[in-house]
């Protein structure tokens, strides 16, 4: 009989354990605040069953089409986990995506790849403290535009000390570079390798039929060496049509190929951060706008993405939503897909590099885009929140609505 009351006692102690870090896990990582349209539901697709219910010791506050109630975060319905805050919204409508664009980018100033040694154990950028990810913003005053008239700007020194501006996670430095002359190459040299522009081929995600305002690829443009993400001087995205592709398999990442229909741009780039890419278009689009789903919305279940293979109409292909990360720190990869689409999986294998952007629709509501493949399943891979997208929009929408 002790036996067993030790027993009962060790497995009560588990789980009581189990449901305390559950609690302290959830209260960390979950949001303050949901957003819920008409006919939403009140609960978080989590591993433990979480309910937010509303409270009658907050009074809502109503401001147009928007009710703020206070409500309490419960697991299994039944024991706390914190306070919060759920907003009743119309939902915003916008204009899915899913047919390609061409992304043409120049950067503030000129990024740093690598630095290099000129001669044999001198480096002048390295010795100055310049190191790669790092962008040089002017030389000696004068802006930078382009990484040409950088490197006349070092060849024609004389060896005479370059004074560059340099921008670094945001900070502004001054760092004093002495070109030193190249035997070799028979000019001055500070030992940098530089790039000031990218192009490549992407997935229109949405546009906002009310600004003009697009959203694409649903993560930032990033420099290939440094990984950094390429700091916006200017850009554009410009019509594509899908020539080809090359079929993902484990290990090997496949990829859309397309031609740029034009030189002319079908939208300006005026963002470039961690939730993709915005801007304003040139033209409006007469399709068709539908509903975005909140957050709190997107539930594991069968969806479907739109994307583009062949030409420059999107097609519309059946995923399985497996995951979902409602964790207020994760600005992106919030959303685990696999395709399930018997036809895309025949031909691409699943997710090929360029189908970034593509929106992720359920229920008839934008949910997301894809984002990311799955280097060792190319069925597989992560997608964004429509919410966090719509949230990095924010100081473009405000601009747009108060011109």
């Amino acid at each position: 009989m002790r036996r067993l009351t030790k027993g009962i006692a060790a497995v009560f102690l588990a789980i009581s354990l189990l449901l305390m870090g559950a609690v302290g896990y959830y209260g960390a990582v979950l949001p303050d605040t949901y957003y819920i349209s008409e006919g939403g539901s009140a609960t978080v697709d989590c591993l433990f069953d979480i309910t937010i219910d509303a409270t009658d010791a907050i009074v809502a506050a109503s401001t147009g089409n928007i009710e703020e109630t206070g409500a309490e975060i419960k697991l299994f319905g039944v024991i706390p986990v914190k306070s919060a805050k759920i907003v009743h919204a119309d939902a915003k409508m916008l204009i899915p995506g899913g047919s390609p664009v061409g992304v043409k980018l120049l950067t503030d100033g000129v990024m740093v790849v690598k630095t290099a040694e000129v001669t044999e154990g001198i480096s002048p950028a390295y010795e100055a403290g310049i190191c790669a990810g790092d962008n040089i913003i002017s030389a000696n005053g004068e802006k930078l535009y382009s990484s040409a008239r950088l490197s006349e700007i070092i060849e024609n020194s004389d060896g005479e000390t370059i004074v560059f501006e340099v921008m670094r996670n945001g900070r502004s430095f001054e760092a004093s570079v002495t070109p030193v002359y190249s035997d070799k190459d028979g000019v001055y040299k500070a030992g940098l390798w530089i790039r000031d522009s990218t192009a490549g081929v992407g997935t229109l995600t949405f546009i906002d039929p009310e600004t003009g305002i697009f959203g694409a690829l649903g993560h930032p443009i990033s420099d290939s060496d440094t990984l950094t993400t390429l700091p916006l001087g200017s850009g554009e995205i410009v019509d594509v049509v899908i020539t080809g592709y090359d079929k993902g398999e484990r290990g090997c990442p496949g990829e859309l190929y397309g031609t740029f229909v034009s030189g002319l741009a079908s939208g300006t780039i005026e963002l470039n951060c961690e939730q993709g890419i915005f801007g304003t278009v040139t033209y409006p689009s007469r399709q068709e706008a539908i509903p975005i789903a909140f957050k709190s919305e997107v539930k594991t279940g069968s969806a479907t993405i739109l994307t583009t293979i062949d030409g420059s109409t999107p097609q519309e292909f059946e995923v399985e939503i497996e995951r979902v990360t409602l964790s207020s720190a994760a600005k992106s990869k919030n959303i685990v897909i696999k395709v399930t689409d018997p036809e895309l999986l025949e031909l691409t294998g699943g997710i090929v590099q360029g189908m970034s952007g593509s929106p992720i629709i359920q229920d008839g509501k934008l949910v997301g885009a894809v984002t990311h493949v799955f280097v060792s399943d190319p069925s597989r891979g992560y997608g964004i929140f429509i919410e966090n997208m719509l949230d990095a929009t924010e100081i473009l929408t405000d601009e747009k609505l108060a011109a």
